[in-house]
């Protein structure tokens, strides 16, 4: 038995849609930080080579106009603070769509695995998490050790790129000193942008594994016993006595709504003793008779009472009774099958009704009522 119960303690269950939705609404989503370090350091490599030229022009022509003074200007100190205040605008224009690359990147580089998530249950302190005797369990766990290996894996890889791509252009940055300033400048600039690339696509291949192994990881987590699975559905589905009980009384409830439609019945149709239909006809709006209520033993003989009492014509045709029990809810329409058995009734019914007023023969009860054989029930 023990052996049993640990086994059924096992997470070897996939998780449901409500633990992965519960998961989400907790802020638990899968994260990579290495895919968002790519992005951002591939956005801003790729900047930089785009606007690298651009934003080198325009901090020369910048250095150029606060370093040309005139006389007057060197002399008058507010002439200072508006070179100060020029400088920064200009300089802050010239790098702004290098700015706005990495503000993109850095908003879609957390949601490209994961979606978009904003939880107030995520941004609420834990103070759990102030413990120092956890943070210290945290800091010297396996996993802590697991990424430290990582980090330092990552680090050697972009340091070994680096170093590459110094040697590659070597000969370019020692010819930067012979060149004119603003030539040098842009140089540099282009260099810088070379060796960034370089670097931010080693990061592409470690966010490619690093973006398996934490949706992995992640669904590992939510995994659910079969304990869980059972107490879940118990908990979304109900109670078994519950259920039932609401079963009941939605069966009450529609059963004293069908009763309530009786009295606007035009005729009753009985078996006579087990079943009862009623069904109404109005040839001005209905372009088919409905069945307003129908019932077997105790609900049939409630339905005659109330037809009784309501002055409803109750007429007998066993066949018929229970053709329609059986073959039509209540509140829909009477199957095409039906039409003729049923016009014959409702005929003799209208008929029955005008000689009560004085308004012809009294009609005679058709004895034959045509109910097709496949619509038959014994």
């Amino acid at each position: 038995m023990a052996e049993d119960n640990d086994s059924s303690q096992e997470k070897t269950e996939e998780p449901s849609a409500r633990k992965l939705e519960k998961a989400r609404e907790d802020g638990q989503i899968p994260r990579s930080r290495d895919l968002t370090t790519t992005f951002i350091l591939l956005a801003g490599s790729i900047g930089l080579f785009v606007f690298g030229r651009l934003i080198a022009d325009k901090f020369v022509a910048l250095t150029q106009n606060n370093f040309t003074l005139s006389r007057t200007e060197i002399f008058d100190t507010s002439a200072m603070i508006g070179h100060l205040v020029s400088s920064f605008y200009a300089g802050l224009i010239s790098i702004a769509p290098f700015l706005a690359i990495l503000l993109v990147a850095s908003i879609v580089g957390p949601i490209a695995l994961g979606g978009w998530m904003l939880s107030a249950k995520a941004m609420a302190p834990k103070f759990s998490r102030m413990n120092p005797l956890a943070g210290l369990k945290r800091m010297f766990s396996v996993k802590a050790l697991v990424e430290l290996a990582k980090s330092l894996g990552k680090v050697s890889v972009v340091m070994s790129v680096a170093v590459l791509a110094l040697f590659i252009w070597q000969q370019d940055m020692m010819q930067l000193g012979a060149l004119e300033t603003n030539v040098a400048i842009v140089e540099s600039v282009l260099i810088s942008a070379y060796t960034t690339i370089a670097m931010s696509a080693v990061t592409i291949l470690v966010a490619a594994i690093d973006v398996p192994f934490q949706i992995w990881d992640h669904a590992k987590k939510l995994k659910m016993s079969h304990q869980e699975l059972k107490d879940e559905h118990k908990d979304t589905d109900g109670k078994p006595e519950v259920k039932g009980r609401i079963r009941q009384m939605q069966r009450e409830i529609a059963q004293r709504r069908m009763m309530s439609q009786v009295p606007e019945a035009d005729v009753v149709i009985t078996n006579p003793t087990h079943f009862s239909v009623a069904l109404k006809y109005n040839p001005d709006d209905m372009s088919t008779p409905i069945l307003l209520a129908k019932g077997g033993d105790h609900t049939a003989f409630r339905i005659r009472d109330i037809a009784k009492n309501n002055k409803i014509d109750i007429i007998e045709s066993p066949v018929l009774a229970r053709a329609i029990f059986h073959t039509t809810e209540v509140d829909a329409e009477i199957p095409a099958g039906l039409y003729m058995a049923v016009a014959q009734v409702l005929a003799y019914v209208f008929g029955l009704r005008n000689f009560r007023q004085g308004k012809g023969e009294r009609p005679v009860f058709p004895r034959d009522i045509n109910v097709p054989r496949d619509m038959r029930y014994d």
